[in-house]
């Protein structure tokens, strides 16, 4: 049976643990708007008694602070929220890029292009006049401007990207540093034995902002470290140690490489604001400036061709209306430009007279014909322009579905590791009652113990 001692030291231990109990569910209050607040719970366990063969144990102690997680559930949040990171990047460069081919205005390049065809075709009706042979130069030259602006625009959009990917590398070297040293402080407390759940949820929060950045998969390194990867497995930390990314301009073309241990990690990286940064800057871009070189290309050839089929004022053989475009195409719609300054020059006839408008004809004719591999100008640019308008509209649908089950992943991690005031309001109750109980049978032992005294009776 245990004495009076026995049973004083029962009671502080419950006094001691309810307190304890109290001061966790204190502080998930104080929490409960603390971004990525994992809720604690304090986990009682029986002390064993002095005397097992009696069956009465010794009290109630904290055997932990626990905090309350999914493991599951965080890395699904992760992998979610670079998802999310990665299409809300690619959406912003891709919905830029966009506007550079933004005709409602009537100032577009398919605006400029028709243009340039209705001035030829002006000209067809009176061939030798000055004015009018004047306008379509004017014409030619707001088309090669055109085609100038847009391929500068684009490849000014793709600089941009290039520098922040730069940056967004450094960003990351911090969060693995920073991941790495929390990684050390995490295995030390445990292994002294102490609560590591606020260090745990700022490791948590330091994963997701890491997963914003970059797709990034986590693994457990044992006493209570993780290590973490990119998507292909390069390693970002091990345990306590961080891998930094290095950027380093590729001969291949120019643009800002990643580099992990000498290894270019550039086509293999998903996820995060990284991934679509690179989306937009390796994929969309060039396919956009690629599919504008061409058309600019068509266009210069086959009036530089048809031009040249003809007879000018002057009763020479025409020649290039346009700088012809270099031979491999890329770069054509940047270098666009108008070969001459004399409207005399354009070559209307089609037999040597200077009424003859059988040449200009052909040429405004060219409007209509496939002269873009295979496709008429009107139609290729349209084209161009539907494929980035579809690839937006997908990128789109995919951004809402990833963000409806980002917040259902939310709403999930709330319910499960999120400070429920209610419950906690129970909880404070419950620890308190608790404790003015202990403290009663404290004070009743203690009472009983001076009634010993005083009668001379053991304690």
């Amino acid at each position: 049976m245990a004495s009076l001692y026995g049973i004083m030291d029962m009671a502080t231990s419950a006094l001691e643990a309810q307190q304890q109990a109290l001061e966790v569910s204190g502080n998930n209050i104080a929490n409960v708007n603390t971004p990525g607040y994992s809720r604690q719970v304090a986990v009682l366990q029986e002390i064993p008694g002095a005397n097992p063969a009696s069956g009465i144990g010794g009290g109630v102690e904290v055997a932990q602070v626990q905090s309350v997680q999914d493991s599951v559930l965080e890395l699904q949040l992760n992998q979610e929220n670079q998802n999310q990171s990665q299409l809300t990047s690619y959406l912003g460069a891709a919905q830029q890029a966009q506007t550079q081919f933004n005709d409602t205005s009537g100032s577009g390049l398919q605006s400029v292009i028709s243009k340039f065809f209705g001035a030829v075709q002006q000209l067809s009706t009176n061939p030798s006049d000055s004015p009018t042979r004047q306008s379509v130069l004017l014409a030619a030259q707001n088309l090669a401007q055109g085609f100038n602006s847009i391929s500068q625009s684009l490849s000014g959009q793709q600089s941009a990207l290039n520098n922040s990917i730069t940056d967004s590398v450094s960003q990351v070297n911090v969060l693995t540093k920073q991941i790495a040293g929390l990684n050390v402080q995490i295995q030390q407390l445990q292994g002294g034995g102490q609560n590591s759940g606020a260090v745990v949820d700022q490791r948590t929060q330091a994963i997701r902002q890491l997963s914003s950045l970059i797709g990034v998969s986590v693994t457990d390194a044992g006493h209570g470290a993780v290590s973490v990867s990119t998507a292909n497995g390069a390693a970002l930390v091990i345990a306590g140690e961080p891998e930094s990314l290095t950027t380093q301009v590729s001969p291949s073309d120019g643009q800002q490489h990643i580099y992990d241990l000498g290894q270019d990690l550039t086509a293999s990286i998903q996820g995060g604001s990284i991934g679509g940064s690179l989306q937009a800057r390796d994929q969309t871009i060039p396919g956009l400036l690629q599919n504008l070189d061409q058309l600019a290309a068509g266009i210069e050839n086959a009036v530089n061709s048809q031009n040249k089929a003809g007879t000018d004022l002057n009763g020479k053989p025409g020649g290039n209306i346009f700088t012809p475009p270099p031979a491999a195409v890329a770069g054509a719609a940047a270098q666009m430009s108008v070969a001459i300054t004399d409207p005399s020059l354009l070559a209307a006839s089609s037999d040597g007279s200077t009424g003859s408008n059988g040449n200009i004809t052909a040429m405004a004719a060219l409007a209509t014909q496939g002269i873009v591999n295979g496709q008429t100008p009107a139609d290729a640019y349209t084209n161009m322009v539907s494929t980035l308008g579809g690839q937006i509209s997908n990128a789109t649908s995919e951004q809402t579905a990833s963000n409806l089950n980002l917040q259902q992943l939310q709403s999930q991690r709330a319910s499960i590791s999120g400070v429920n005031m209610d419950e906690e309001a129970s909880n404070l109750i419950q620890f308190e009652r608790a404790y003015q109980g202990a403290a009663r049978v404290a004070q009743v032992v203690d009472q009983m113990m001076q009634v010993a005294l005083t009668i001379g009776g053991p304690a």
